[in-house]
């Protein structure tokens, strides 16, 4: 069982006895504005929970954001002319210390084999790996087409073949673990190993009132007119956030580490990877030489000489392999390429925002019925979302329709020559197939990734954090991975 923070832990027993706290107290905490008692029942019972700052989940590090200059540190030997430095501010983060391993994709699978197996088998087929991305035409690969993802000696190694489309799933099933470890653990709930289909855990329905499971213990609803007990809500602050896929923006910060680099808001040296200077160790005389990533050092020559084997790795390495950046992330700069967010435009230096910068966004809501309710769970234990529409946002500033994937670059006020009124046209149409053309004048469309960072096939150049690639969402590679991210909330501060 995933072990948390103490804190996290007593965090529910915190809340369960703050009413009587507060009210024992010859001075209970009132509000600034109205002078009323807060957790007070016989007031009305408006509750604020004790909150002191959001807990770091499993397997995660803590990054403080900051201002940095983002884009490419060296020539630019592509030519892609995609990547121009520009000074961009990212907010604090959480960002995983490793990349997802073998061994934690397999328990990811083996929990949907035994949720969905039985009555959903394509969703357990959906997520599985390709393992036929390490087959070459020229190249005796079998071994690992059979042996990389399942066999327990490559358990610590990155996973691979997998689409961005895998990963995000990825990244929504482990939010949901979590946050119902958070609750059994705290005690609001009991372990349920017999859940099936839409009878799963999933934060969004238990939220929406929409999953039951096994009660141990609900929360005293302070509330008169309230039922006596009530369900954990996000107001208590005791649910951790979505893990997800970082951003470009916040990939590449976390990979530069520059936080053990600068002195008072001066950055002594700017780093092209993510370590002050070469690709060899040159700090510690024990290391002198020694390769601090796994990469590819030129034609043909993969791990070096036997004997003297210089990154010690044929294809990838252990996750814990070569030493963490400055925020303590390990492979920032080798071992495998990762995804991350953002939808791939090569202009996206020029057109990008400069306070979190991100290209992907598709607003959504969650589905009502005819009676405002929120639409009952789907099939697989979901609540169901959909786009947001420019006719409830008309009187909006900041945006009106949902897809703004192709904003200013690909829709219609970004297309020369397109003909008519480009705000008269309807908010479905693919207007991005204008500019970028997919397969006949561009390979960048709208289902298209970035990934960052170099690999275990890919020379120097690419271990640059400023680097960028990009493939389409849906297909995988043999040296493509993930890892996940969480968004902070509350201060960029993290309490020491």
């Amino acid at each position: 069982m995933i072990k948390f923070n103490k804190n996290i832990i007593n965090k529910l027993s915190v809340i369960a006895i703050a009413a009587f706290l507060i009210t024992s107290c010859s001075k209970p905490e009132q509000s600034s504005t109205t002078g009323w008692d807060y957790n007070n029942p016989e007031n009305g019972g408006f509750e604020v929970a004790p909150f002191e700052e959001q807990e770091t989940g499993p397997g995660l590090v803590f990054i403080e954001g900051g201002t940095f200059i983002m884009g490419r540190t060296e020539q630019d030997v592509m030519y892609d002319w995609n990547n121009v430095p520009r000074k961009v501010t990212v907010r604090s983060f959480y960002m995983d210390e490793t990349e997802v391993k073998n061994l934690d994709y397999q328990e990811y699978l083996y929990w949907l084999g035994r949720v969905y197996g039985t009555d959903y088998p394509e969703v357990v087929r959906k997520a599985q790996p390709d393992d036929n991305v390490w087959r070459d035409k020229l190249s005796f690969n079998e071994p690992l087409v059979e042996n990389y993802f399942s066999h327990p000696a490559y358990r610590d190694y990155p996973v691979v073949g997998v689409t961005w489309l895998q990963a995000t799933d990825y990244c929504a099933w482990r939010t949901n673990r979590v946050n119902e470890n958070i609750l059994i653990q705290m005690g609001v709930l009991d372990m349920d190993p017999d859940q099936t289909n839409e009878n799963n855990f999933n934060t969004d329905a238990y939220l929406a009132g929409q999953y039951e499971g096994l009660v141990q213990e609900d929360l005293e609803d302070l509330n008169p007119s309230g039922a006596g007990t009530r369900k954990v809500n996000k107001r208590d602050g005791i649910l951790l956030p979505n893990y997800r896929l970082p951003t470009e923006a916040e990939w590449e910060f976390a990979a530069l580490g520059l936080i053990g680099n600068t002195m008072y808001e001066r950055v002594i040296e700017r780093r092209i990877y993510p370590w002050n200077g070469h690709i060899t160790r040159t700090d510690d005389k024990k290391a002198y030489g020694e390769m601090v990533a796994n990469f590819k050092r030129g034609k043909g020559d993969y791990m070096g000489v036997a004997g003297n084997l210089n990154d010690g790795a044929d294809i990838t390495a252990p996750v814990y392999a070569y030493w963490p950046n400055d925020y303590g992330l390990y492979n920032m700069a080798g071992n495998v390429s990762e995804w991350v967010l953002d939808v791939y435009r090569p202009m996206s230096t020029e057109d990008m925002t400069d306070f979190n910068p991100f290209r992907g966004n598709v607003y959504k809501k969650k589905k009502v019925d005819s009676d405002g309710l929120i639409q009952e769970k789907d099939s697989l234990g979901r609540v169901v979302y959909e786009d947001v529409t420019v006719e409830e946002n008309v009187t909006r500033r900041n945006y009106r329709k949902a897809n703004n994937i192709n904003y200013i670059d690909g829709d219609y006020s970004s297309v020369l020559n397109s003909g008519g009124d480009w705000l008269s046209e309807p908010e479905d149409k693919n207007t991005s197939k204008l500019m970028y053309e997919y397969g006949i004048a561009s390979m960048v469309n709208d289902e298209t990734r970035v990934y960052k960072g170099g690999s275990w096939k890919d020379k120097a150049y690419f271990l640059s954090p400023g680097a960028r690639r990009f493939m389409e969402q849906d297909q995988a590679n043999d040296n493509i991975g993930f890892r996940c991210a969480m968004t902070r909330v509350g201060s960029p501060f993290q309490a020491r």
